[in-house]
């Protein structure tokens, strides 16, 4: 039986083990079996005695005298080293000798010489197959099919394709469980960046607190923060010399403390009076209500019940 090996993704292991059914042997390391050499001009001579030298190989292999029909093909290519046949003959030998990496450099000899040779892709299939690699096993047996087809074929397909089959259904579930793999990593990291920004703009946001503002990018930074976490702003445009915003102060205060979802934030017109124009504010105390940087309503003058009931009403409203 064989098998693939475990993959492990980093939390949790996936059981990627698939049984696989054939025999695989160990890959041949024997010296690299002679070959000939491509150069040579082959006289009509040399073809006749290649092709003796073929006969009794073939009949040495019939009689199951494998090592002697490897030495008669291997004369034999030596001779005619142009002859994809002899190639792809000596490979079939080595398949049945159990060899398959000499099967192989034999098969891809002779579809070098030959692109068509079916019994090259053949011999390179059952090669493979001994290997495990049966995929691309597969790839080659198939094309032997379709040029010469024959029952060891039909045969050595049948033990194969079952692997393949096995091979690519685990592939698609690997697939499957790496997609969700990537997607779980994806949004644990989308949650830590969010973390990260609910924990900064919480910093400046100042919960229970008034914060004072001086100038118009730390407005700015203060309405992005505060769009993050979704809250609602309360923008307090007041002055020193305004009566009715000395009352609002310490009222405005005690609103921070009880409302800690809502911001709180307070601008003297006569320190920022360029924000103060940009807000269209005509008179003092004024009390914008803001969502993701804009105005969406507003209390004029010292209504402590009006400010109550609009931070009431837009505080919890869903943004």
């Amino acid at each position: 039986m064989a098998k693939v090996g475990e993959n492990s993704f980093e939390d949790e292991t996936m059981e990627s083990d698939i049984e696989l059914e054939g025999e695989v042997v160990e890959p041949d390391n024997d010296p690299l079996q002679k070959m000939g050499d491509p150069s040579v001009e082959v006289s009509e001579e040399m073809r006749d005695k290649a092709q003796l030298y073929k006969k009794k190989g073939v009949d040495a292999l019939s009689e199951g005298k494998l090592d002697e029909a490897v030495e008669h093909l291997t004369e034999a290519i030596l001779l005619n080293p142009t002859s994809a046949i002899l190639y792809a003959a000596r490979a079939g030998v080595f398949v049945k000798m159990k060899k398959p990496n000499a099967a192989i450099l034999d098969a891809e000899a002779a579809l070098q010489i030959n692109p068509d040779s079916a019994k090259g892709y053949k011999s390179r299939g059952m090669a493979k197959a001994m290997l495990g690699k049966w995929e691309d096993a597969a790839h080659d047996l198939h094309l032997a099919a379709k040029l010469d087809f024959d029952e060891e074929i039909s045969s050595e397909l049948k033990k194969v394709e079952p692997n393949v089959h096995k091979i690519e259904e685990h592939k698609k579930k690997y697939e499957r469980l790496r997609k969700e793999r990537d997607m779980k990593k994806a949004d644990l990291e989308r949650q830590r960046r969010h973390a990260e920004e609910v924990s900064a703009a919480s910093a400046i946001l100042k919960p229970g607190d008034v914060i004072t503002i001086h100038s118009s990018n730390q407005l700015e930074e203060i309405f992005t923060a505060a769009s993050k976490l979704s809250k609602l702003v309360i923008l307090y445009f007041t002055a020193t010399w305004c009566g009715p915003c000395r009352f609002m102060g310490p009222v405005y205060k005690s609103l921070s403390e009880q409302h800690r979802n809502v911001v709180f934030l307070k601008l003297d017109i006569d320190q920022q009076g360029n924000i103060a124009h940009r807000w269209n504010v005509s008179s003092v105390p004024t009390f914008s209500c803001v969502i993701n940087g804009k105005e969406i309503d507003k209390v004029v003058g010292a209504d402590k019940t009006g400010l109550e009931r609009k931070i009431a009403e837009h505080g919890s409203r869903k943004q």
